[in-house]
């Protein structure tokens, strides 16, 4: 069992910057493929960034290619999220995820663990 909290969610202007932080319980954490997924008010959860369990393989959804890095600490228990040159379509709640595998997905159903998400608001 993975418990996943997520933070650093907030209200940030057109251009900005904001890093999110999930803290994944467990002693078996570096065991998982972690994810970030986003959810918009009337629109269905999308992928947005993923990440092997070592670290060394990352996938982007296009939407954020160049402009979102996700890493992660396994020392930590923590997979983050930068967000960089944020836009006003990047409002949506946040979530991370926890896949029981080594190598990462952009399917949500792939995914065993989720957490509770963050809001993040950019205005513009």
């Amino acid at each position: 069992q993975v418990q996943l909290v997520e933070s650093g969610g907030g209200l940030v202007q057109a251009g900005g910057s904001l890093r999110l932080s999930c803290a994944a319980s467990g002693r078996t954490f570096s065991s998982y493929a972690m994810g970030w997924f986003r959810q918009a008010p009337g629109k269905e959860r999308e992928f947005v960034a993923a990440i092997s369990w070592s670290g060394y393989s990352t996938y982007y959804a296009d939407s954020v290619k160049g402009r979102f890095t996700i890493s992660r600490d396994n020392a930590k228990n923590t997979v983050y999220l930068q967000m960089n040159s944020l836009k006003p379509e990047d409002t949506a709640v946040y979530y991370c995820a926890a896949r029981r595998s080594a190598g990462w997905s952009w399917k949500d159903t792939k995914y065993d663990y989720w957490g509770q998400g963050t809001q993040v608001t950019v205005s513009s």
